[in-house]
C-alpha cells in the first residue's frame, strides 16, 4: 500500500501511511500553522528512526547489552567550498545532515564504534546517500 498525502487548509498535509495519520505543516514564521513538523523534520526523523532501529536489531542479534540509544540531528545548507568533510565535487550549495549518537548500557568500547558504523548503514541513511531518482507522473483527479 503506498503512502499517500492530501493537502488540508493552509500548509497543511495530511499523511497516511498504512493505517497511521499525521500532519505535516510548516511553522507560523513560514506561513503555516505549525500543526505538525514540517517536512524536513519528517525526513529526519525517518532518517533517527531508522539508525535506532538498524541499531538495536544488530545488537539483539549479537546478544550485546545495549539498552538504549538516542540520535540528535540537524540539518543545514552549506557552501561546497567551506565544507571540509564534503567529498561532493559539486560547486555551490549542498545539504549537510549533522548526526549525534550515543548509545546506553555496559558496551565495550569496540562494540560502541561498530554500533555507530552499523547506523550509517541503516536503509534510509543509504537512500539519502545513494543517487536517488524520483519519478514523478500526473494522474487524473
Amino acid at each position: 500500500m503506498p503512502i499517500t498525502a492530501r493537502s488540508l487548509k493552509n500548509y497543511q498535509v495530511e499523511v497516511d501511511s498504512h493505517g497511521h495519520h499525521f500532519i505535516v505543516d510548516e511553522p507560523v514564521s513560514v506561513g503555516g500553522d505549525d500543526a505538525g513538523p514540517d517536512p524536513y523534520d519528517i525526513l529526519l526523523g525517518a532518517l533517527a528512526g531508522c539508525k535506532i532501529i538498524t541499531v538495536q536489531m544488530y545488537a539483539r542479534r549479537k546478544g550485546w547489552p545495549l539498552e538504549g540509544v538516542q540520535v540528535s540531528m540537524s540539518h543545514n545548507r552549506v557552501h561546497a567550498e567551506d565544507c571540509e568533510d564534503c567529498e561532493s565535487e559539486t560547486k555551490g550549495k549542498l545539504d549537510l545532515i549533522e548526526v549525534d549518537i550515543s548509545f546506553k548500557g555496559d558496551l565495550t568500547g569496540e562494540q560502541v564504534d561498530r554500533l555507530k558504523q552499523i547506523s550509517e548503514r541503516c536503509p534510509v541513511h543509504k537512500t539519502l546517500t545513494s543517487d536517488t531518482k524520483i519519478k514523478t507522473k500526473l494522474v487524473a483527479s
